[in-house]
């Protein structure tokens, strides 16, 4: 049974944060500091983030992506906290890209169709709250393109009778956690490491 966390029963805080790397092990940029000033960051959860985050350093429009929690309550938790299941958070990916409608919602496109956003609290096998499906944005027109695409997935879903209901989280200004550097790139450090993405087949037209 997974239990709801709320500020009141979460892990309590923990005084430093995690430190990682600034080195992307695959594409070398500095995964902390110094994007370029017309740039965004979203952070999206679709299930374990090793594989998830593979699928976005990969994409052309992409300019840096690092892994990490959020949506939740405890401050600077660690992966061991996320297991509990009493953060609160959502493993999720960070990514950075070019402030730009067209590059943000072919980024939503990858997120919609690789995995399966009607599962709640799971991604196939994994389950937990912090495997749940969740976009995280900073921008206003964002949050309401992200709802929109949300909206347009459902009805494709529903057309193709699709039995269940999107659960997907929307929200705003969520403060995002860096994950342990092992964690960071993982697929790139180990190449045969579980991915756990999978998409439920339907394409979402942008």
């Amino acid at each position: 049974m997974i239990t709801e966390v709320s500020k009141d029963n979460a892990l309590p805080d923990r005084d430093s944060k995690i430190e990682i790397s600034p080195i992307h092990f695959v594409n070398k940029k500095n995964v902390i500091e110094n994007y370029p000033n017309n740039f965004e960051e979203i952070y999206l959860g679709l299930g374990c983030f090793w594989g998830a985050e593979r699928l976005f350093w990969n994409l052309p429009d992409v300019y840096i992506t690092s892994v990490g929690y959020g949506g939740g309550y405890t401050k600077n938790p660690t992966y061991q906290d996320i297991c509990s299941g009493q953060t609160g958070h959502a493993e999720l990916v960070k990514i950075v890209f070019e402030s730009n409608e067209s590059i943000f919602k072919k980024i939503l496109k990858v997120f919609w169709e690789n995995h399966d956003p009607t599962q709640g609290n799971r991604q196939g096998n994994d389950i937990g709250t912090q495997y749940r499906s969740c976009i995280y944005v900073k921008n206003n027109n964002y949050y309401d393109i992200a709802i929109d695409l949300l909206e347009k997935y459902q009805e494709i879903l529903k057309k193709n009778n699709f039995q269940n209901s999107i659960t997907t989280e929307v929200k705003m200004n969520q403060i995002f956690y860096y994950a342990e550097d092992y964690h960071q790139q993982y697929l790139a450090k180990n190449p045969n490491g579980y991915c756990g993405i999978s998409g439920i087949g339907f394409a979402l037209e942008i």
